[in-house]
């Protein structure tokens, strides 16, 4: 760093790509888009490499269990995932074990899923309970994790004095989403998301509902896997059919403070990697095709598709496309879509918040993402849900339950999924070769791009900050 050239580095960071922008295509949008989808925010955060050993280190993952998972807000669930009192989930992640309740009058708690007696989980999946009931010696605890009753009490004098309430963990509530920490303190839910919860505002996630969710066990480290969708450009090669419809390396990468980034990915519009246009029609077309979020999302043979539409003259595609989709929407959900950019209707608006939940914004059926770290550093579990507005009026369903792969299973074998499998099942023809590949690295390096990777770069200085003790409780 200190030997580069003092002119080249007051530019670092500036590059864009050659084609359209994402300012102007917000100049163009049907409608005047929101600020949050105009006012840029990135900052230049250096060029260094990033330690290959932060990937595929058992040590550093336990500097990651140790000093980060405990002191951040971790995704569990949606509220349509418990919706009644004593519905529960179990949720487990870096070696901890967790039983998130719905009380009586609503609220949601969360306490350690292990018996204080002899250790033995006291769930192993999601149900309904009104107590938790040791299947070992019969220990039980009410759902709230407070002590009920032991058999042979007489032979437990000397825990008469001692609390045993099942230790309890940090719940925070945001737009339908269910957040958990395990050391209370530290910034309040709404702090830590921040600026999150003002710009999704206008996308109203609270009256939406999970109406499918698949996970998979992936040969890759979380971070390798999450960082895969951080960025967009690797279309070029890995998924070139969306290309046609897809602003690739057009599109826009901000990132505010420590814990969240987003990159906005223009649909409707040609990839600057092709050369040549076979028209406005052929990009609607293949965006049908293609666009894991149009048709398998709706009800109906394919020609219901309220994408598949004739591009009147003189019109573009995504304007076309964004005119079809605010009268879709409107019809469907009963609310005002008026007012719905194109952007909100067609584009990848992917939000990151640290360290691993990622939900798409806009008014289409949305995609949630989050990645938990395996047994080893080489493996994970990367979940996705599809959010769906409930109609204006209607109750919210119980959430989708959760389909889960296993490591020897491919992703088209989730149908739910639609083309989304062949998605990712093209981004598996990467990850587990990336992983293979940074245990086999000469230079032990990673190297990120300045504008289009700057996502990535916030997520690892942020991570950074916890194992160095700079953020949470930890000491270094």
């Amino acid at each position: 760093m200190a030997d580069r050239d003092p002119d080249l580095a007051v530019k670092l960071g500036e590059d864009r790509s050659e084609g359209i922008s994402w300012a102007e295509l917000m100049a163009q949008d049907s409608r005047q888009p929101p600020a949050i989808l105009t006012e840029e925010s990135y900052t230049y955060r250096g060029s260094d490499p990033i330690p290959a050993e932060r990937y595929i280190s058992e040590e550093f993952a336990q500097l990651e269990r140790e000093r980060m998972w405990p002191y951040v807000w971790q995704f569990v669930a949606r509220e349509e995932d418990l919706p009644e009192p004593g519905d529960y989930i179990v949720y487990e992640n870096a070696g901890r074990s967790y039983l998130v309740s719905r009380q009586d009058d609503g609220s949601i708690r969360a306490m350690h899923n292990v018996c204080l007696h002899r250790g033995r989980k006291l769930r192993l999946e999601e149900g309904t309970a009104d107590k938790f009931v040791c299947p070992f010696h019969g220990f039980a605890w009410k759902k709230d994790g407070s002590f009920d009753s032991m058999p042979c009490q007489w032979d437990f004098p000397h825990l008469s004095e001692q609390n045993l309430d099942l230790p309890e963990a940090e719940i925070g509530r945001w737009a339908g989403y269910v957040f958990l920490r395990e050391e209370k303190g530290g910034p309040s839910l709404e702090e830590f998301l921040a600026p999150l919860p003002e710009h999704f505002k206008r996308w109203r996630h609270e009256e939406c509902a999970s109406v499918m969710r698949v996970a998979k066990e992936v040969p890759a480290n979380w971070k390798v896997v999450m960082e895969a969708f951080m960025e967009a450009w690797h279309t070029i090669v890995t998924h070139p059919q969306l290309l046609p419809f897809t602003g690739d390396s057009n599109a826009a990468y901000w990132t505010w403070g420590d814990n969240v980034n987003v990159n906005l990915v223009p649909f409707g519009v040609m990839s600057p990697h092709i050369q040549e246009s076979q028209g406005e029609q052929w990009i609607v077309d293949e965006f049908i095709r293609y666009n894991g979020r149009s048709g398998d999302n709706y009800e109906g043979e394919a020609s219901a598709n309220p994408m598949a539409i004739q591009v009147p003259e003189g019109v573009t595609a995504r304007a076309a496309l964004g005119a079809a989709m605010r009268q879709a929407y409107t019809e469907s959900t009963g609310y005002d879509h008026s007012d719905a950019t194109d952007a909100e209707l067609l584009d990848a608006l992917v939000y990151n918040v640290f360290p691993n939940f990622a939900p798409w914004g806009g008014y289409m059926p949305n995609i949630v993402y989050n990645w938990l770290p395996g047994k080893t550093p080489d493996t994970c579990i990367m979940e996705v849900r599809i959010l769906a507005r409930i109609p204006k009026g209607q109750p919210i369903p119980r959430g989708a339950p959760l389909k889960m792969l296993r490591l020897d299973q491919k992703w088209t074998e989730a149908p739910e999924l639609g083309i989304l499998g062949d998605v990712f099942e093209q981004d598996m023809d990467n990850l587990p070769y990336v992983q293979q590949g940074l245990h086999a690295s000469k230079t032990g390096q990673v190297n990120l791009g300045n504008y289009q990777e700057i996502r990535i770069r916030q997520f690892q200085d942020t991570l950074m900050k916890y194992i160095n003790g700079e953020l949470g409780g930890a000491k270094a």
